[in-house]
């Protein structure tokens, strides 16, 4: 298992500037990181998931009522060293500008965190002791995948070829959730490749992961398969129903694996 000191040397980065239009009227008024999962905000289940695996320097980039997520983050003030990153082009553009926002960050070995995602703390530990590559994408396996997937794609060694929502049914071999481990060379590479998207404006409405796509043709990209973990992606009115029926009970049944969103 990792140890403890080579854990704390660990950041993590959550992208939650978003305001979660799609989840309207929901977040006319509060972010979507702040909708209440089984009576806790989503960004509560994210951070309390990173403390109890032993990650204590967290960084969120906020936008939408950046006053509300800074608010909501000063109880955690004396458990963690958590920073906040505004992100003042929420409204324009997509996670990469925030990325962008965020790459003086990416310094040292970093999970990345879509702030829509919520996990167990299990499934982070296991992306935590997997084999370290340079990228690891934390990957869920399903029957049928959907058009708002994030897909990825693999070779015959296994390392990731692409990742796209665009990807046809038969390229596909798993879905991203949303949470990436970048160690060695990944962060300084990832970084640098954000840094020189966004020279072209017309990225601002690009997703971050197509940096990850494009640095999957150098295999450096491998996977990490979290079965049997519970983890949620909150996009949709109904994806809320999911993660209470996920996250409500307090002893986190494995079995209710099973009912992993299938959006």
């Amino acid at each position: 298992m990792t140890g403890n000191k080579e854990k704390n040397a660990i950041r993590a980065i959550i992208l939650s500037a978003g305001q979660g239009r799609r989840l309207l009227p929901l977040t006319e008024n509060i972010p979507k990181c702040l909708l209440p999962i089984g009576g806790k905000p989503v960004i509560e289940w994210q951070i309390e998931a990173l403390l109890a695996a032993g990650i204590h320097d967290i960084a969120v980039v906020t936008g939408f009522k950046s006053s509300l997520v800074e608010a909501q983050l000063q109880r955690y003030a004396k458990q963690a060293q958590i920073s906040t990153i505004f992100n003042p082009f929420f409204e324009v553009a997509d996670n990469l500008a925030s990325c962008w926002i965020a790459r003086s960050v990416m310094d040292h070995d970093f999970l990345l965190l879509n702030g829509d995602t919520i996990f167990d703390k299990a499934l982070l530990v296991q992306v935590l002791n997997s084999v370290s590559t340079p990228i690891t994408l934390s990957v869920s396996h399903k029957p049928s995948y959907d058009t708002d997937d994030m897909k990825v794609q693999l070779d015959e060694n296994g390392w990731v070829r692409h990742v796209s929502k665009s990807l046809s049914a038969d390229q596909i071999d798993c879905e991203s959730i949303g949470l990436i481990f970048f160690r060695e060379r990944g962060p300084q590479l990832f970084s640098n490749a954000v840094e020189e998207a966004l020279r072209d404006q017309a990225r601002l409405n690009c997703w971050y992961l197509s940096i990850v796509d494009a640095l999957a043709s150098r295999q450096l990209v491998s996977t990490c398969s979290v079965p049997g973990h519970l983890w949620c992606e909150i996009d949709f009115v109904g994806d809320l129903a999911k993660a209470e029926a996920l996250f409500s009970k307090t002893d986190q049944d494995k079995t209710l694996h099973n009912f992993l969103c299938t959006g």
